[in-house]
């Protein structure tokens, strides 16, 4: 067995059983500690997105919508976005790319996350999961050893663990995207911008 298979099994292992899919339910809970946000956390605006690193739709948003709300609402301040981290089948790629984007630094870290959800189909195609999250990591500034121990860090496995049962658990989260505005859930899966303008528009009022 390779040694990257063996980093896989171990995250797999830890991960436990929460490679959960489908988007039936939405959370309530505001940003908590450890979720990664953007925006002014002063704005009236809160928008929550549940997304997993190895979820197309996630991807789809990420690619498509994602840069017009960005330049409309956060970069305005009118938004405060938290994203929280969920993780969808592969388990071990979604927890590997949450991973590498944390190791990358805080400031970082949504830069690295862009890369993987624009990398994602590449990936899926080829079957290389190792490859392309290591480059996004080397681009990123990390070495191959700083890669290698950043997936198997078990202390940051088990933060990711803690914060995906929170989500399934506390916020009742099956699947992703969910995105919530002022916890009101929007929408789950193929979320539209219209949707958010029509929420965030309510929300403002």
């Amino acid at each position: 067995m390779s040694n990257h298979s063996r980093r896989l099994l171990l995250i797999g292992a830890l991960m436990g059983s929460l490679a959960l899919a489908g988007c039936n339910k939405g959370g309530t809970a505001g940003p908590a500690e450890g979720d990664m946000s953007l925006g002014d956390p002063k704005a009236k605006v809160k928008v929550v997105e549940y997304a997993s690193a190895s979820c197309s739709h996630c991807a789809s948003f990420n690619n498509d919508v994602m840069p017009a709300f960005k330049a409309k609402y956060i970069d305005t301040g009118k938004v405060h976005y938290t994203l929280k981290e969920f993780l969808t089948p592969p388990t071990p790629v979604a927890a590997a790319g949450f991973l590498i984007a944390r190791c990358a630094g805080k400031d970082k870290y949504f830069t690295v996350l862009d890369s993987i959800f624009k990398n994602q189909a590449e990936m899926f195609q080829t079957g290389d999961f190792r490859g392309g999250l290591l480059r996004i990591a080397q681009s990123a500034g990390m070495t191959e050893e700083q890669f290698n121990a950043c997936t198997t860090d078990e202390a940051a496995i088990k933060a990711l663990d803690e914060r995906v049962t929170r989500a399934v658990k506390e916020d009742g989260i099956t699947g992703t995207p969910t995105l919530m505005v002022n916890g009101k859930k929007v929408g789950e899966g193929d979320v539209t911008l219209e949707q958010l303008d029509a929420a965030i528009a309510a929300a403002s009022r």
